[in-house]
């Protein structure tokens, strides 16, 4: 990058930061820190849902996915926004009148102790690993920018994150994505707009989409049936997404504290209510927009030089190593067959709605196929230079094209719009990592202590930040192992589908089945996780075909389908449940 680029990704992040922080002041105690004392209006908790979810993620891998599979990863959103209205009526009400910390203080009062501190265990495991795979995200820029080593880069990144949520808490977190957001909406139009301006004088928006579609980009609707029938393994089609995805995002927005101490932030119902019902409006046509940049992307490259391999600092030290020869007659090959659709292409554009398009469209999926097959070769070559290696460059798509195509300043814009997204998404998990050891196990099992007075709350704040701490180091720890794990947006989806179904059925049975009690839903999540853990298991072996996004389903309705069969079995908790009118 150049100084310019250095200057204004610098600038920015600085003063964003500095906003956050600024506008951060709270009372020091649990509910400023975690909370925001309850002040903040519908607009911001959007702001602040939208930004937990759209980490940098979202930005870096999302693009080289459509770029790699095309647009039906945006299925996997259809039914987000039904969720929301179902966590509107269900879940908000009930948590904004019981003022509670945490989602999961409520599952003790309905159940009991086990129950709560079961489904708390579950969320600080599934989210403590996915943060440490955002964490891994913003490091591949700087690993890839500067040449740094991976590892040294993730404890470099984490350690910023740390600093940046002990200083600030829930308050910085909003404020700092207030702006965030509207800066990276800037921002990934402009790399859009970059994209088309950048293509041949003749090719515009319109011309694009065509090259996209007929080399299957705009896959944005599948039905996953096949002529053998549906086909259960398919990742992203309509069904999958629409139940699977519910689901998910049922038990995200609805239980996740990372997701539920956003709106338990607002200054009452209805504000918390308008922030989800904004988010079930918005949230899906972003994701399209930004899976539509991967689309216009391979595009691009169908004009332009492409790289076989799109993280560099592995490539270039693949080529310090005896395969050097090989690798550059595939890159050869590569950039013959590269020209030539470059030709067939822009022959496909004149031929369109004409009686010879769809032979030429034949030509041009051949010609991709090819460096597909030849990108594949390549891999594997570099795989054996250097064995350690991440040899799935998904994330590095559109980071390649930041860098090499963009001009000064812009580029220095859109890293530090990435770096923003994973700064506001893993400091508001942190957060409510630290939220939830401090209320459901510091405060929960602590003996001989009574809260409510200034010096305990200022006690519990510092301790709060410490827990922020150890979580921070924690995620760290787990970034060092992320850079097998393929994309990032699909590794994060999956990590959290085995655990999300399972904590959204104990919720379900909470809310919808009061003769139930808390021995026999504590023991039908434990059982219900096994066989989940079990189905992943067996699909990753291919015993079974089911995409992952079944799995939050799954879990969901194994524990209430075997609470149901156990309660029959076992006495009830005489503990007090609430009746469907204390719901209300």
């Amino acid at each position: 990058m150049s100084s310019i680029d250095w200057w204004v990704l610098c600038l920015t992040l600085l003063g964003i930061i500095s906003y956050g922080l600024y506008k951060s002041r709270t009372s020091k105690n649990l509910e400023g820190y975690f909370l925001s004392n309850r002040s903040m209006p519908w607009y911001l908790v959007l702001l602040s849902i939208m930004g937990t979810q759209a980490s940098a993620i979202t930005f870096l891998s999302a693009p080289g996915q459509a770029f790699t599979d095309g647009m039906r990863f945006v299925q996997y959103y259809f039914g987000l926004p039904i969720a929301m209205v179902v966590i509107c009526i269900t879940f908000v009400p009930l948590f904004n009148r019981l003022k509670v910390f945490t989602a999961y203080e409520f599952l003790e009062q309905r159940f009991d102790l086990k129950t709560r501190t079961l489904t708390s265990f579950l969320f600080l495991l599934q989210r403590g690993l996915s943060t440490g795979i955002s964490v891994y995200a913003p490091s591949i820029i700087l690993s890839s920018l500067l040449g740094w080593n991976i590892f040294l880069t993730n404890i470099f990144m984490g350690g910023l994150l740390i600093i940046y949520t002990m200083s600030g808490g829930a308050r910085a977190v909003a404020y700092t994505q207030q702006l965030q957001l509207i800066i990276i909406f800037i921002g990934m139009f402009l790399a859009g707009y970059m994209i088309v301006h950048l293509l041949p004088e003749g090719i515009g928006f319109s011309e694009a989409l065509h090259i996209s579609g007929a080399s299957g980009k705009l896959n944005v609707i599948t039905t996953g049936i096949t002529e053998n029938g549906f086909d259960w393994s398919d990742r992203y089609n309509m069904f999958s997404g629409v139940i699977g995805g519910f689901f998910l995002a049922l038990s995200y927005f609805g239980t996740d504290q990372s997701q539920v101490q956003r709106f338990l932030t607002a200054k009452d119902t209805t504000e918390s209510k308008r922030g989800l019902l904004m988010n079930g409006l918005v949230k899906v046509p972003m994701q399209f927009l930004i899976l539509l940049i991967g689309a216009l992307l391979f595009t691009f490259y169908q004009f332009k030089p492409s790289p076989v391999f799109h993280n560099r600092a592995v490539e270039e030290k693949a080529m310090l190593t005896p395969m050097r020869d090989t690798l550059e007659s595939i890159r050869s090959q590569y950039s013959e067959i590269s020209k030539r659709q470059t030709g067939i292409s822009t022959t496909y554009l004149q031929a369109v709605k004409e009686p010879g398009e769809a032979a030429i469209k034949d030509s041009l999926q051949s010609g991709n196929r090819q460096l597909d097959s030849l990108r594949t070769v390549y891999k594997g070559l570099i795989k054996q230079a250097v064995p350690l290696a991440d040899t799935n460059d998904t994330n590095y798509i559109f980071l390649r094209f930041v860098v090499d195509y963009l001009p000064v300043g812009l580029i220095g814009l859109l890293i530090a719009i990435i770096f923003l997204a994973a700064w506001g998404s893993i400091a508001a998990a942190l957060n409510s990592l630290a939220s939830c050891t401090m209320i459901d196990f510091h405060n929960r099992f602590r003996k001989g202590v009574v809260g409510g007075d200034a010096v305990q709350d200022k006690k519990d704040y510092r301790t709060s930040k410490l827990y922020t701490l150890a979580w921070g180091i924690f995620c760290i720890v787990v970034a060092q192992f992320a850079n097998r794990m393929g994309s990032l947006i699909e590794a994060v989806n999956i990590l959290g589908s085995l655990f999300y179904g399972v904590i959204l059925g104990i919720f379900l049975v909470a809310f919808y089945l009061k003769k139930i009690g808390g021995n026999a839903v504590f023991w039908s999540a434990i059982i219900a996780e096994a066989l989940v853990v079990t189905l992943f298991t067996l699909n990753a072996y291919d015993v079974i075909k089911l995409s992952f996004l079944w799995l939050n389903a799954v879990g969901a309705l194994l524990v209430v389908f075997i609470a149901l069969m156990m309660q029959a079995f076992l006495p009830r908790n005489n503990r007090e449940e609430l009746s469907p009118t204390d719901r209300s």
